[in-house]
């Protein structure tokens, strides 16, 4: 392409950043559509957020996505936020709207999507246990309670950290059934059986970390287990999940969905079918 000083700027925000497969996905679509725009990763270290949000409405940047550490934080320097944002507390999609920046979440929808496109599965009626309770944890959360499952059993290092996840949507979802389960093999061999999907919302696997702690020979063998993390080729719980004998697919699914809604956001449009996947080299 060919920069213009008509090109419309995205971008990413994040620390670090270098490893974001989004600009690779966003650019095909802006390819795609023969748009003038262009994606770029931006590194923001934390003390720097607030310059990073002043320079989105100083340099007319259209939008941005936002990834770890900054989808809570950036919450104070915006103008508005959507509902869903809100009852999350993360934003991971920003619009620059003549300055006027409104934050969104696609994580939920992103999730939703995912699920149904990589392992047929839909939450409604469904048990869930979900393995952690950080910001990508509560997008989680809301997620499937919104599509009506039936019980969501958190698990976190932090007992505490859970319950209080567990107790801040009770009000808001009474048809869904939330407990804590504790990361020991004794309390998670009690639930397993009678689980539908076992959901990893935590960060364990990036780095190629494992879980010990998963008593698979006790799991419902028509469960489905899916990693929001995504590692090349695999993650470690979707390669164990699979030699277990389970369906499992990893965050890149989840990935792909929520860049689409942030496009649409972002420009009014639909993303070309399939163009991020491609750009992934996806099937």
């Amino acid at each position: 392409m060919i920069l213009r000083g008509t090109t419309q700027v995205f971008g990413i925000f994040g620390h670090p950043v270098e490893h974001s497969l989004s600009p690779i996905m966003q650019n095909a679509a802006f390819q795609a559509l023969g748009m003038n725009a262009v994606y770029v990763p931006f590194p923001v270290a934390p003390e720097k957020l607030a310059d990073a949000v002043d320079g989105v409405r100083a340099l007319g940047i259209r939008g941005v996505n936002v990834t770890i550490p900054h989808k809570e934080k950036i919450i104070e320097f915006l103008d508005e936020l959507d509902r869903k944002a809100r009852m999350i507390g993360a934003v991971n999609t920003v619009v620059n709207k003549d300055g006027y920046l409104i934050g969104y979440n696609t994580d939920e929808t992103g999730l939703i999507k995912s699920l149904a496109r990589d392992l047929d599965f839909c939450p409604k009626g469904r048990r869930i246990l979900m393995l952690g309770a950080g910001g990508a944890g509560r997008a989680a959360l809301v997620a499937l309670a919104e599509m009506g499952a039936r019980w969501i059993g958190i698990v976190n290092r932090t007992r505490e950290k859970a319950e209080d996840l567990a107790r801040s949507f009770r009000d808001s979802f009474p048809g869904t059934i939330f407990a804590v389960v504790g990361l020991d093999e004794t309390e998670l061999a009690e639930v397993c059986p009678s689980v539908d999907l076992v959901l990893n919302s935590s960060a364990v696997g990036m780095k190629g970390e494992v879980f010990t702690q998963i008593p698979w020979s006790r799991l419902n063998r028509s469960a489905v287990v899916y990693d929001i993390v995504y590692r090349t080729p695999v993650t470690p719980l979707v390669t164990t999940a699979r030699e277990y004998g389970y369906r499992a697919a990893d965050g890149l699914g989840m990935l792909i969905a929520q860049g689409e809604d942030a496009f649409r956001i972002w420009t009014g449009q639909d993303p070309p079918e399939g163009a991020m996947q491609r750009a992934l080299g996806l099937p």
